[in-house]
């Protein structure tokens, strides 16, 4: 019986082999501003020391940032808008690029000292007034969150969901190649992976066999 199973789904998977195991039609995969923000939180925001919170509030064809840092006695919320240029997720890559289009603005902040702000307050002016360029990127890089690379904002999330085996399982199964941004909801737009769907198939199909031959397996009666 695990025999004729294998071969069968051994047999489905040379049908799509010349389809290198994607379906060729992309299927849009939705899902909302709420549950992307939890994925902020639970492997970004948990695992940066001096970050406090980071959400994003999501628009149609842009989002806007928000991030709060605490560092030495300074409590400070930013804001910036990003376009989305990038989102590739596969098993090997868990990869957002963003497009900063707005400068970095201070929502709100709580300083140790007059001096403190005063500082901020200079640095900002220096860095988007004189030198044309945002301290966003700089600042989360310094955190370790993104890299900057040719003026765009990295976030490499390999760093956190590479080590969660049923993320790497499940991504194994789904090609993410693009996303949209559209109200309130990030639409992805992927393949399904049918040779990897397969063998989850025949795996789950094997195992169901395995205890149905071991429910049914009859103790021989011993000769008196």
């Amino acid at each position: 019986m695990q025999t004729l199973i294998t071969n069968i789904s051994q047999r489905i998977r040379q049908v799509y082999q010349k389809a290198e195991g994607f379906i060729e039609d992309e299927r849009e995969i939705p899902l909302s501003q709420v549950f992307l923000n939890a994925t902020f939180q639970r492997f970004v925001t948990d695992n940066v020391k001096m970050l406090q919170d980071l959400h994003a509030d999501l628009h149609d064809d842009w989002l806007r940032l928000y991030a709060t840092l605490d560092y030495n006695g300074l409590n400070i919320t930013l804001s910036v808008d990003l376009k989305l240029v990038l989102m590739e997720l596969n098993k090997d890559t868990q990869l957002i690029v963003f497009e900063q289009i707005s400068d970095t603005q201070v929502i709100e902040a709580s300083y140790p000292s007059f001096l403190h702000k005063i500082a901020v307050k200079c640095a900002l002016f220096y860095y988007q007034k004189i030198r044309n360029d945002d301290p966003l990127g700089m600042i989360l890089e310094k955190l370790k969150v993104i890299k900057v690379k040719d003026d765009l904002l990295h976030l490499d999330l390999n760093r956190w969901l590479g080590q969660n085996r049923s993320i790497i399982d499940t991504l194994s199964k789904v090609h993410v190649n693009h996303a949209v941004l559209r109200e309130a909801e990030l639409v992805l737009t992927g393949n399904v992976n049918l040779t990897a769907l397969f063998r989850k198939m025949s795996e789950e199909k094997l195992d169901n066999v395995e205890d149905s031959l071991a429910d049914t397996q009859v103790t021989p009666l011993k000769q008196k």
